[in-house]
């Protein structure tokens, strides 16, 4: 059985493709769906835009016809061998996704404005875009558009009709419980709730990823599972600062952590950190040359080798000692 690889772009740009198709309508979905270049709006549709489409496509269906030939079992095949040309590929059959509004009514539950922006329209879970082909006479025909059911002219919209691919919220689970492994976090009592919000956090904003600003949804989502883990460790940390001020209110022993902030900022320890170390030194890059040199020969260093470099001894009489932060 071939090993399924879940964290990769490549798999993640696929399936959020998908999922935000099911909240879409075209004409034809099979040909319509898949667009070949996006640019932000109706005038970038120019000679350049469907030079650069000519190519996206050109190498999508390279790698497509050699990935069918692969699975059909040939063998010592190059990808070089299913190479097609952007020159063969008519103009006609290049598809653009559009990002725009227009096609997205207005909220009622606002103030009408003269100058209407794009946080006045209904809410939708991602950025809205139509798909267009260009005719012969270079006109842009829609052939697609989001959160919308039914024909191009005769439909209506509707941005709660699709869902979230069984693949797309199975790479989500697989995010989150990595992550909840690396060294940083694991530790934690408290790390299965962390991943339950990271999990709750990208079913909410996961679509949301804008395909025209970036190509990597791997570093989206990391982002958005770092913010929920933090937040989890924020608010643990202030419920168990709370239940430490009662414990030391009603004259208990407060959790390791509070005696050792305790510890740290009582005077006694303020005076310990001013002759912890001994007289600092401050020594320039020659010095330390000349010291290096007698602790290979010595092995130690001494105070009085500290005379024969030109050191200064820093002054530490307003020295700070770190305190850890209370939250």
């Amino acid at each position: 059985m071939k090993r399924v690889k879940y964290l990769n772009n490549r798999d993640l740009l696929a399936q959020i493709h998908a999922s935000k198709n099911t909240y879409c309508s075209y004409v034809t979905p099979d040909e319509d769906s898949q667009y070949d270049l996006i640019v932000p709006n109706l005038k970038k549709l120019n000679p350049s835009a469907v030079s650069q489409a000519r190519k996206a496509k050109a190498k999508r269906l390279t790698q497509q016809a050699w990935e069918d030939a692969k699975a059909s079992g040939a063998k010592k095949i190059k990808l070089s061998d299913f190479t097609v040309s952007p020159r063969k590929i008519e103009k006609t059959d290049l598809v653009f996704r559009v990002m725009m509004f227009d096609h997205i009514p207005l909220d009622s539950e606002r103030k009408k404005n003269p100058k209407q922006t794009a946080d006045h329209h209904s809410k939708v879970n991602f950025p809205p875009f139509q798909h267009y082909r260009l005719d012969k006479k270079d006109k842009p025909l829609c052939v697609g558009k989001s959160h919308w059911i039914g024909g191009m002219s005769n439909g209506h919209f509707s941005a709660d009709h699709g869902k979230m691919t069984n693949q797309l919220a199975m790479m989500y689970m697989k995010l989150c419980e990595r992550y909840g492994t690396r060294a940083n976090w694991r530790g934690y009592t408290y790390n299965d709730e962390m991943q339950s919000q990271a999990l709750m956090q990208l079913s909410q904003i996961g679509l949301q990823f804008d395909e025209s600003k970036s190509d990597n949804p791997f570093a989206y989502y990391t982002a958005a599972i770092t913010n929920s883990f933090t937040r989890i460790l924020n608010i643990e940390k202030k419920n168990q600062s709370i239940r430490d001020d009662l414990l030391e209110y009603n004259g208990m022993t407060p959790s390791f952590t509070r005696q050792n902030e305790n510890t740290t900022a009582g005077p006694s320890y303020k005076e310990m950190m001013k002759t912890a170390h001994g007289d600092v030194m401050q020594v320039n890059k020659t010095g330390i040359t000349k010291l290096n040199r007698v602790l290979k020969k010595k092995g130690k260093i001494e105070t009085k080798d500290f005379e024969t470099v030109n050191s200064k001894k820093v002054d530490l009489t307003n020295h700070q000692p770190i305190v850890k932060k209370r939250w």
